[in-house]
Formats: structure tokens, sequence, C-alpha cells
């Protein structure tokens, strides 16, 4: 790969970069205080997705011109991450109300689908979904669903990096194993990315990515799945496995709680990995199991649709059914009164 030095150099400039936001962040009384809803205990300086997306949007442009990105590829990614992380910047600093930021993120998934080339065709079920209006909007929910469903994962120390180091990971082993390996290297330039972030927000975290992190994550990795499914329509399936802890957690979360009339945007600690964290005593453990299960059950899967073994939509039903019950043992979106 004659890539292979942007690796350690992004995950330095990612690393240096969270240093200097922790110094910003205290200078600049930017704290996530706890509350009786958060997962942790002492005021925390939060904004250290900055790091995450200077240093991934400045490996963008060396990237396209060694021709390991698409023209196409750079500006969807690019226009879309600068979009989410520019609104989540100011989520951050000055609370901004639900319908703008929805908005916001409505336009740059538009604007990321738009230079993908929209939703390719993919098999439900054995029935082909050709690419129009309804996979147009079935690709702007998914995205929209994706950025903000990270944004409701990010919270417990650690999660939100090792699941986007485990996705990205997970993702190039899959481009490696049908023959794509030339995409590979997008996929571990954010890896990197995250894991200079990582060294700061590893159990105890120093600081926290906040909303400009965890929404760039999620529309990223939106993208990349999408750019994986054009490459191969079965790794769609994959990715979607590989994301299913996050995926499936959020989703169960949030069904419930829509069931009982709850306002979606009101801070809660109901998700499974917040009542796991509670039960277990702490952030780590649970950090360390949701890497565990992307690395022994949902990579596996991944790779055993990717591989064509299994049809894709069969694959995510079975991935995500121990999912499905661990939501239900942590009794996930339960009232919490």
């Amino acid at each position: 790969m004659e890539l292979w030095w942007l690796l350690p150099v992004v995950a330095g400039l990612s690393f240096g970069l969270t240093a200097a936001l922790l110094h910003y962040a205290r200078a600049q009384q930017l704290l996530d205080v706890p509350n009786s809803r958060s997962s942790h205990s002492v005021p925390t300086p939060r904004g250290g997705g900055v790091a995450i997306v200077l240093s991934f949007v400045a490996a963008l442009p060396l990237l396209y011109l060694a021709d390991a990105l698409p023209w196409s590829h750079l500006w969807a990614l690019l226009g879309a991450g600068v979009g989410v992380a520019g609104i989540g910047f100011l989520d951050d600093h000055v609370s901004l109300p639900v319908r703008w930021r929805l908005l916001v993120h409505a336009v740059c998934a538009a604007w990321m689908l738009g230079w993908l080339g929209g939703l390719p065709a993919l098999e439900i079920f054995g029935i082909g979904l050709e690419a129009g209006w309804l996979g147009a909007g079935l690709g702007l929910l998914y995205l929209v669903w994706l950025l903000n469903l990270y944004n409701f994962m990010d919270g417990l120390d650690g999660i939100a990096a090792v699941e986007a180091i485990s996705v990205c990971l997970g993702g190039a082993l899959l481009y490696w194993v049908v023959g794509q390996g030339g995409h590979m290297i997008v996929l571990l330039v954010l890896a990197c990315a995250v894991a200079g972030f990582l060294g700061w927000n590893w159990p105890p975290a120093r600081i926290f990515m906040g909303d400009v992190g965890s929404g760039f994550l999620g529309i990223v990795l939106g993208g990349l799945s999408l750019q994986a499914a054009w490459a191969a329509p079965e790794l769609f399936w994959s990715w979607l496995i590989l994301l299913g802890v996050f995926i499936v957690d959020a989703t169960w979360t949030l069904l419930r709680r829509l069931l009982r009339g709850e306002k979606l945007h009101q801070a809660h600690r109901s998700h499974a990995y917040q009542v796991a964290s509670r039960r277990f005593g702490g952030h780590l453990p649970v950090t360390l199991a949701v890497g565990a299960i992307n690395l022994f059950w949902l990579l596996p899967m991944a790779l055993w649709v990717g591989s064509g073994g299994m049809p894709g939509t069969l694959g995510v039903l079975l991935a995500y059914l121990p999912l499905g019950g661990l939501a239900w043992w942590f009794q996930a979106g339960a009232d919490e009164e």
C-alpha cells in the first residue's frame, strides 16, 4: 500500500490536536456537566471530535491525488462530513433547536447521496429494490438515522471510538476478502484518526468527542457503507452487521420510547449500554464488551455474508438476534422511573 506512511501521520495529528482541544475546552469552560441523566460523574471537556474531523479531512485530498478516492466520493465525504461536523460544533457551544439540526442533517445526507449516486440496487429477501425515488428516500432516512443514532450511542468513555475503529477495520478486511483492497486505505485512515482521539477518550476519558465528532462519524460511516455497496451490493448488508451494536440498541430504545409517547430529543439513560454500565459498575467493561462483540460475533457474520456464504438480509437478522436479546435483557428504552 503506497500510502502506508499516512496512517501514523494521521494518528499522530489526531492525538496532538486532541491534546490542544483539551486545553481549549478547559480555557473556554466547554464542559459536559453531569446531571441526573448522565453516565459520567465529573465535569469533562467536550468537543474533542474536532481532532477526528480535521485529521481525516486533511487526508482526503491526498487520497484523491493518489487515486485512492474518486472525485465524487471526495466531495461526498468532504461536504457532508464538514456540514454535519459544523452544526455539531455549534451545538456543542450553544444548544440549537432540534429542527435546525435535523434540517442540516437532511441536507448533508442528500448531498452525500447525490455525489455517491444514490442507493444502489439491493435485494431484500429475494425482492430487487431498484434505485429511484424509493431508494433515494430510504437512503436519506438511513443516513440521517445513522448519524443521529451515533450521537445517541456516544454516552460512555471510548464506546463511540471503539465502534468506529471496529467497523473501519472490519470494512477494510471485507474489501480485501472480495478482492477490492484498493478501497481499504480510506477506512484505515479514518480508523487512525479515531485511534489518535481514543488515546485521550479511553476510560476514564479526559475529553469527550461531542456532537461534532459523533455526528461526523455517523454520516461518514454511512457514506462509506454506501461506497461499499456500490463496489459490491452484498457488502452493504455486511456493513449493517458491523454496525449492529449501535443500530440495534438505538433503534430498540427509540421504538420503545416512541410507543410510550416520550419526546425523542429528551435526555435519558435507558439505552442498553447505559443500563449495562450501571449494572457492571463502570464504562470500561461495557466498552470492552462492545469491542468483543464486534470482533468475535459481528465480524465473522459480516465476512460470511460478504464472501457470499449467506444472503444479506438473512445474515443481518441472524446477527441482530442476540443483540435484540441483550437489549431486551437490559430493558433498553424502559421507563426509568
